[in-house]
């Protein structure tokens, strides 16, 4: 049993008005150079992304794979505006007001191996945390390590770059994109400020099924194999729509930041979004070895309880035990014919279970 994994958002006592739904062109970008780093964990758009990779310059080739660690395995913080602007540089304007140990602290925290994550983290202050974040750089290879080793010696030059590189990416190919994908997100957007305005926060949970609201404690808890917490409570929050992230909830939780919440606009992601407890009854469903000779058969054709038990060699109520736990965990379909009922196997939920998988494991 993978057990009770999530990350929860506290906005107890939140008004309506505060919390923001919008999109953002920074976290759009950062959406966009994720996929480009890590195509294998996006099937659906690694090849449409790949294409406007190939419209950046070739002299800014050694930046996109140093600056990785800002958007590979995670995303830097500064990359998801609380307070999104219409425009890429009015957010990196907004980015250039934090202090260096913000900046610094988000630029190499994104890939720490801690979890979970330290109320403290400060490779500028804390020579600890510094070793560890150069320690988690080295693994992810040469450039990488040695970008961080800049950053921790020269601040203002690093943040310079990546600011430079934003908007180079925005020229080359980001600037199309984002014309082309911000009229579906806006009105996205608005739907989900209407539906918030008129019935509370309830209307959050209907964005994914992945998220689930506690009206009367007033927290967000999203599906994630990821056990986090951040609080709303002062500031509010931010749900920031994209076109480009799925099947990623990104979730800033780190102390000192306002929760903001990534999520994939309906529409975009054509998978269907399987919870954990989902994921979690389906792996344990086809985990006995009795069932996955039941779905064998099952998967040739419809057969009846009685049908089974002849073929199998086991008491019909053993199969109707083993029959309601697939049919529980959504990988058959019945159908009744006359007295009889007959199984077949989800040939569709089975197909799609190991993308479902990656994508629970992603999310």
């Amino acid at each position: 049993m993978i057990g009770s994994v999530v990350t929860s958002i506290d906005i107890a006592g939140v008004p309506a008005d505060r919390i923001r739904i919008t999109p953002s062109p920074l976290a759009e970008l950062g959406a966009v150079l994720h996929v480009l780093a890590a195509p294998q964990h996006h099937p659906d758009t690694a090849a449409a992304v790949a294409r406007m990779a190939a419209a950046l310059p070739p002299e800014l080739a050694p930046d996109l794979e140093e600056l990785d660690l800002l958007w590979h395995s995670g995303r830097a913080d500064f990359l998801f505006p609380p307070d999104p602007r219409p425009s890429l540089r009015a957010e990196l304007d907004d980015v250039d007001r934090l202090d260096d140990e913000r900046w610094v602290a988000a630029a190499l925290a994104a890939h720490r191996a801690v979890s979970p994550a330290p109320r403290t983290w400060s490779p500028l202050r804390d020579p600890i945390v510094r070793q560890r974040a150069l320690a988690a750089a080295r693994a992810r290879g040469p450039r990488q390590a040695a970008w961080a080793e800049r950053v921790l010696a020269d601040p203002a030059a690093e943040r310079e770059r990546v600011r430079r590189f934003l908007l180079a990416c925005e020229s080359a190919f980001f600037g199309t994109v984002w014309q082309r994908v911000r009229p579906a997100l806006a009105e996205e957007a608005d739907r989900r400020r209407v539906d918030l305005a008129r019935e509370g926060i309830g209307a959050i949970g209907r964005i994914s099924h992945a998220i689930g609201v506690d009206t009367d404690r007033g927290v967000l808890t999203i599906d994630k194999l990821q056990d986090q917490t951040a609080d709303g409570r002062g500031g509010g929050m931010t749900l920031i729509p994209s076109a480009y992230g799925a099947p990623h909830m990104t979730v800033v939780y780190a102390p000192g930041w306002l929760p903001v919440l990534q999520y994939p606009a309906p529409g975009w992601d054509p998978r269907p979004v399987l919870r954990v407890d989902e994921l979690d009854a389906r792996l344990t469903a086809l985990a006995h070895p009795l069932r996955l000779r039941f779905c064998r058969t099952l998967a040739r054709g419809p057969h009846t309880t009685g049908e089974l038990a002849d073929f199998w060699q086991v008491t019909a109520p053993e199969v109707s035990r083993h029959l309601a736990v697939l049919k529980a965990a959504g990988l058959l379909i019945s159908a009744r014919r006359g007295r009889y009922v007959t199984y077949r196997l989800d040939m569709e939920a089975c197909t799609g279970l190991g993308q479902q998988l990656v994508d629970v494991l992603g999310r």
